[in-house]
């Protein structure tokens, strides 16, 4: 007998029931969405327009906030009005685009995070032939990669559960639309499909996280040839790359490299990388990195001037 999908939306029970909690982290995490969102969209903008942030290290650093933006709106609008109005009622289809969204930008940060760490070092290992491997066309390539793993990530995670039938609860125990919560109320054997849902989104996140381990290694290594300044250049930047990668792949790598099970500790983990890393992302990137904020200065300076006048 075919098990029919009866369910039209789904309740997200949040981060908590208690409301005055829910007041205290209401407040919290709309300072920490504004702070995500001018953060990365003033990397976006400035590395748009100032003429000093030509290379390709500053091209990918405005992908990443760009991304950033994207993933931390799929999210946090939802958490924002769960916190606000209490219980969230979301439809399936909207469940399913945030799903979609929140995987494929998140998927894409991924990808994108290893070909940062692949401009550290060839920059760093390979100075002289740096302009001519990391040229324009190949930057735009590594990115365009990053896009398309990204999309066949998430075109996979919802061609699994898109199909699956939600026959009779709908209430998911967490504040955003996530796999293992969803195959949590499939009314069926979700054994395999859950192997499926770890291969994909756990080992995508588990061989990267080796490899920008690898890289960094291999970078840090490297550093001995180099002189004070370019070694204190250099650790100032793949500091901030790590900070990030640590950050972002430690709850990602826990979340789904396991059998599918929810467990209490998920929804405070989920935070970490949904919300907090979009918003440290610019943060970690600018304060650390001295042409940046230069570059910030002047664009900023120049732009008030020419108001004024």
């Amino acid at each position: 007998m075919e098990l029919k999908n009866n369910v039209t939306d789904f309740v997200l029970l949040g981060l908590t029931q208690n409301p005055k909690e829910q007041k205290v982290l209401f407040v919290i995490f709309l300072l920490f969405y504004i702070l995500t969102m001018v953060g990365n969209l003033l990397i976006v903008v400035t590395v748009s327009f100032s003429k000093t942030l030509g290379s390709p290290m500053y091209f990918f650093l405005a992908s990443l906030s760009f991304m950033d933006v994207i993933y931390s709106s799929s999210i946090s609008p939802e958490l924002l009005s769960n916190l606000f109005f209490g219980g969230n009622i979301i439809s399936f289809q909207s469940c399913m685009i945030q799903l979609f969204t929140e995987h494929f930008f998140g998927g894409s940060e991924v990808f994108l995070l290893l070909v940062m760490a692949y401009d550290r070092y060839v920059a760093i290992c390979k100075p002289l032939h740096y302009l001519v491997i990391m040229r324009q066309w190949v930057c735009v390539v590594l990115l365009v990669v990053s896009w398309v793993g990204g999309f066949l990530h998430s075109v996979i995670q919802l061609s699994t559960i898109y199909g699956l039938p939600f026959c009779g609860p709908n209430v998911i125990d967490h504040f955003f639309c996530d796999m293992y919560p969803l195959l949590k109320l499939v009314c069926t054997d979700t054994h395999v499909i859950g192997i499926l849902v770890a291969a994909n989104g756990g080992m995508i996140c588990s061989i990267v996280f080796v490899l920008l381990l690898i890289s960094y290694g291999v970078i840090l290594h490297s550093l001995k040839n180099l002189n004070p300044e370019g070694r204190r250049k250099a650790l100032q930047t793949c500091g901030s790359h790590i900070t990030v990668v640590v950050f972002f792949f430690v709850p990602c790598i826990f979340m789904y490299v396991r059998p599918a099970k929810t467990f209490p500790i998920d929804k405070s983990l989920s935070v970490f990388y949904t919300v907090i890393t979009p918003m440290l992302n610019p943060l970690i990137y600018t304060l650390r990195n001295s042409e940046m904020t230069n570059a910030m200065k002047k664009l900023w300076s120049r732009s008030i001037i020419s108001c004024s006048k």
